[in-house]
This record gives structure tokens, C-alpha cells and sequence, in this order.
């Protein structure tokens, strides 16, 4: 009896370790796109605005693996499924480095972005099931673990690059790490089903505030991954770093980031969600400008990094708190802020690889700054909103 007692409760902690170590390889898969571009365009034999199709690749399969992932964790075993998504992605990522064309590295970036769609939703649908009303402490720990990969990414790929000349090992440690969790998670037994009220997904759907929401993911992803997937590309085309400075630089942006996740949690508890959001808009801002002001200037560079990391941090998750606040989140409502998130880290990475092309990397700068202001635009008219009766909400994160 004891040692079935003991199982019990250690299998909740078991099952939190492995979502956390999925949101590393999520991380670090997701990081490396970025710095690996010029050496993934070499290997193609591509320019800058045809090998920037892979973030609209990997985003769309991502939005695709998102949005059926979270009908199938209902129907079929969850853990079942995790470890067939982090297969994929290790398949993905023995193929991506090796690509000699762009269709295949293009199918490459969309199955590794569509297993991870169903492992993002997965690791939170999941984690919320094993802790319950107790979730909330693990969810944010699960978000930190995100950043750790992206933080390890970039320097993973300097250490690739010094000792080997090329960006194979990077995706291949990637796929190696895959293979054990996923065997983990095979063996793993599930986690209780979790019943959600039903009349809450019943009720209308307020359209324009909805809609307000998903806008601000689209502008708000697209901000983040815009300047983390090609801040690599712009350090070298302005010649403010080596290949091996750029990718610290891109792990000191991670970096900056994951501490920033830490800090919104102890920021959270004290100050209102719209005030947290502005005053991050306002650092993004800031920290832009200083890049835009100083172009040639590699300090400039890491500071506005460094700055950029920090005050994006917290926003995602802010806005997630915000519509909590603002009206009765359901899961369709949550189902549209994960399209929201896909289209914008889809759109506005392919739009700065096209402007690097036509008018040169500075004009990277204007985009970002544009991009602001219209979240600050759109937060301002979602903020003037009615609140609609406001509950309790379940929520899923990136």
C-alpha cells in the first residue's frame, strides 16, 4: 500500500520534470531558427527574402498543430501523443541542417513548427490537469523553462561553430535530446481528465473584444520573433559582430527575456495588468529608439537587446491577464488568441526578411517601432472596452 501511495504522489511531480524539459526542446528548437538563417540560406543557395519563408512555414504549421493538438489531447492519450510530437520534431531537426533545397527545409521548419504547436498546447493542457486548481506556480515555472531553451540556443550554436565551422550539431542535439523524452513520456501514465463547465463555452463570444485580443498576439508575437529571429542576421549585415558575438548577443536577448519572465511573476502581484503592459511597451520603445539612434554602435546594439528582452517578457502572459480581467475567457476565446499568436509570428518575420532585402537592415528598427505603436493603439481601444462579467478564468501561455 505504501509504495503505490508514494507512486501517486510522486507521479505528478515526474509527469511536471518532463513538461519541463518539452518547453526546453521547445525553446531551443524555436531559438535556433534565427541565428542559423545565413548558414541555412548558404546551405539552400537562397537570399534572405526566400529563406525567410521558413518562419512562415514553421509558423503556419505551428497555428495548424495548435489548433487540432488541443481537440486531440480529449481524444487520445495525452503522453501518447507528446512523445509522437517531440519524434517529429527530432526528425525535423536531423533534416533541417541538411537540406540542400528550400522545399525541403521549407517541410522540414513546418513539421518541426506543427509538432511544436501540439507540444505547447500540450505541456499546458497537460500540467493543468495533473495540479488543478494548484497549477499556478507550475505554469509559470513551465514559461521559464521556454526561455532557458531560447537562452541555450544561441550559445549552443557559438560552441557548434567554433568547434566545427558549421550549424549540423545544433538541430542534432536538439533531436538527440528528443528520442529519451520521448520514450519517457510512452511509459508515462496519464494524467486525470479535466472537466471544464460546458455552459462556459456556451456563452456568446463578445466579438470586438475578441477581436481586439487576438490583434494584440498577432502584433505582440510578431514583435518578439520579428527582432529574436533576425537580430542574428542584422548584427552581421551591419558588421557589429562576428558570427560567434551574434549568437551570444541573440542568447544575451533570451537571456534578458527569461529573467524578465521571472521578475513579471513578483511584478504581477503588485501592479494592475494594463499599467505592467504599458510601462513593457514603453521599454520596448526605448530600448528600440537606442538601436535606431546609435546603428553603429555594437554597445547600442546590446543594450537595446538587453532592454528589449526585459520589457517583452511579461507581455504575453500580461495580455492573458488583462482579457481575464476584461470578460469571461473561454476555451474558444483562448482557441483565437493561439491563431493570433501563429499568424503574427508567422507575418512579421517574413515581412522584415523582405525589408532587409529591398531597403537594408536599418529599416528592421522602423518596423519594430510601428509595430509598437499600433499594440499601444490597440490596447488603448481594447482598454475602453465594456468589462464583461469577469470569472475566474482557465487559461493557456505559450
Amino acid at each position: 500500500m505504501t509504495p503505490t501511495i508514494k507512486s501517486a504522489n510522486l507521479h505528478p511531480w515526474i509527469a511536471t520534470i518532463a513538461y519541463y524539459l518539452s518547453f526546453i526542446i521547445l525553446g531551443a528548437s524555436t531559438a535556433a531558427s534565427g541565428p542559423s538563417l545565413p548558414a541555412l540560406a548558404e546551405h539552400t543557395s537562397s537570399g534572405l527574402d526566400r529563406i525567410s519563408l521558413i518562419f512562415v512555414f514553421g509558423s503556419l504549421g505551428y497555428l495548424i498543430g495548435s489548433f487540432f493538438g488541443g481537440r486531440a489531447y480529449d481524444r487520445v492519450p495525452g503522453h501518447r501523443l507528446m512523445a509522437i510530437a517531440l519524434l517529429t520534431i527530432g526528425l525535423a531537426s536531423v533534416l533541417i541542417p541538411i537540406a540542400p533545397v528550400l522545399w525541403m527545409l521549407l517541410l522540414a521548419m513546418f513539421l518541426s513548427g506543427l509538432a511544436g504547436g501540439i507540444i505547447d498546447v500540450g505541456c499546458n493542457t497537460l500540467l493543468l490537469w495533473t495540479h488543478g486548481k494548484s497549477a499556478g506556480p507550475f505554469m509559470n515555472g513551465l514559461h521559464f523553462f521556454f526561455g532557458v531553451g531560447s537562452f541555450i540556443a544561441p550559445l549552443l550554436l557559438a560552441r557548434v561553430l567554433i568547434q566545427t565551422g558549421d550549424i549540423h550539431w545544433l538541430f542534432w542535439i536538439v533531436a538527440i535530446a528528443c528520442l529519451p523524452l520521448a520514450i519517457w513520456y510512452w511509459f508515462l501514465s496519464e494524467p486525470p481528465t479535466h472537466t471544464q463547465a460546458q455552459e462556459r463555452n456556451n456563452a456568446p463570444l463578445p466579438v470586438l473584444p475578441v477581436f481586439l485580443m487576438v490583434i494584440l498576439f498577432v502584433l505582440y508575437v510578431g514583435l518578439e520573433l520579428g527582432f529574436a529571429n533576425w537580430i542574428y542576421t542584422y548584427a552581421l549585415t551591419l558588421n557589429l559582430g562576428t558570427s560567434v558575438t551574434a549568437a551570444y548577443l541573440t542568447s544575451a536577448f533570451w537571456g534578458s527575456f527569461t529573467f524578465g519572465r521571472l521578475l513579471g511573476v513578483w511584478v504581477s502581484t503588485r501592479a494592475r495588468s494594463q499599467a505592467i503592459l504599458f510601462a513593457d511597451l514603453i521599454g520596448c520603445a526605448i530600448s528600440t529608439i537606442i538601436i535606431m539612434l546609435w546603428k553603429d554602435s555594437s554597445l547600442a546594439l546590446w543594450v537595446g537587446s538587453i532592454g528589449l528582452g526585459l520589457s517583452m517578457a511579461s507581455i504575453f502572459p500580461t495580455f492573458l491577464m488583462l482579457a481575464g480581467e476584461r470578460m469571461e475567457v473561454t476555451g474558444a476565446m483562448t482557441g483565437w488568441f493561439l491563431v493570433g499568436s501563429g499568424a503574427g509570428s508567422m507575418l512579421l518575420p517574413w515581412l522584415i526578411g523582405q525589408i532587409f532585402v529591398r531597403t537594408g537592415a536599418g529599416a528592421m528598427t522602423t518596423v519594430l517601432l510601428i509595430d509598437i505603436a499600433a499594440i499601444i493603439m490597440v490596447l488603448l481601444l481594447f482598454a475602453s472596452q465594456r468589462i464583461i462579467t469577469p470569472v475566474e478564468p482557465v487559461l493557456k501561455a505559450e
